[in-house]
């Protein structure tokens, strides 16, 4: 057996394991769950400059003056899975719950503005806590608080189903087996199980310094453009692949399954969303660092 088919079935074997344990435990929903969040903080991380690292340093050294020592953030990937933490302590931070999730209908036009009251939404919310960070003028225990939020909500509006819904709150409704692993979600799997496979089956690893012309054609754009992609994702992928059937053709069935020939198609859609995300993290943080304070993402 060759070292290859060693680490493919290792990866797909701590995929599993892993979606038993998410299936067992408490959850709190975040996109791309633990492992995904803290890989797109580290893609961020490999690819931000020398300088953008040391403002990063000089604020979490601020970690105390947050009030939450059950949620530490001692480094970028602390930071990118500090709101999930967070929000465990309902009473302080359980407003926060709308601000990871943008849900559009898949089969209604696209509209940007839509379903985001007050602001109210990941989308709005990766920009205002952008213009947060970039304020000089504001206490660093501030600015850390929004470092954490735009970086994990970067990483959740790259999620599909934070964004495309067909009537089913993003799958959480559609119970699904992942492989011969049963009774789960739709919307679990893709945060869970199928980002770990992807992560772990990339090949090159997608933590590592990206070239030029491979940031240019990943990152780039604004969140709304960001949300829309995911959107079309979720239509134009994420339902045909679960159902074999576009998702606008009647209704879909509460329940569904996805062969292993569905995972494997899916892997790499998702590695190109933790790829995106972890650049566009990087882009956001070097701006945010930049002198000056912005008044939008440039």
């Amino acid at each position: 057996m060759d070292h290859r088919t060693v680490r493919n079935r290792t990866a797909r074997l701590i995929a599993a394991l892993a979606l038993l344990v998410a299936a067992l435990a408490p959850q709190v929903a975040g996109a791309w769950g633990y492992y995904g969040h803290r890989t797109t903080a580290q893609v961020a991380l490999a690819n931000v400059s020398p300088e953008t690292r040391a403002a990063i340093a000089r604020l979490v050294a601020q970690d105390a003056e947050l009030g939450t020592p059950e949620c530490r953030i001692r480094d970028l990937a602390d930071a990118s899975t500090w709101p999930d933490c967070v929000r465990r302590d309902y009473w302080r931070w359980g407003y926060t719950a709308a601000w990871h999730y943008r849900t559009a209908p898949v089969c209604e036009p696209y509209d940007a503005r839509a379903n985001c009251p007050s602001g109210n939404c990941v989308t709005a919310q990766v920009e205002r806590n952008f213009r947060i960070l970039s304020d000089e003028s504001l206490p660093a225990n501030v600015r850390l608080e929004a470092l954490a939020f735009m970086v994990h909500f970067a990483g959740d509006v790259h999620m599909p189903l934070h964004s495309g819904d067909k009537d089913d709150r993003g799958g959480n409704d559609r119970e699904t087996a992942y492989g011969i692993v049963p009774g789960l979600n739709l919307h679990s799997i893709w945060d869970t199980a199928l980002a770990e496979r992807a992560i772990t089956a990339a090949e090159p690893p997608l933590v590592r310094r990206y070239t030029a012309a491979e940031r240019q054609a990943l990152a780039g754009g604004q969140p709304a453009d960001w949300g829309r992609e995911s959107w079309q994702i979720a239509r134009d992928f994420v339902y045909p692949n679960a159902f074999d059937r576009a998702p606008c053709d009647g209704d879909l069935p509460d329940q569904t399954a996805l062969t292993q020939d569905d995972i494997v198609a899916a892997v790499p859609v998702a590695q190109r969303r933790v790829a995106q995300a972890g650049l566009r993290i990087a882009d956001l943080l070097d701006a945010a660092f930049a002198p000056g304070k912005l008044d939008r993402i440039p």
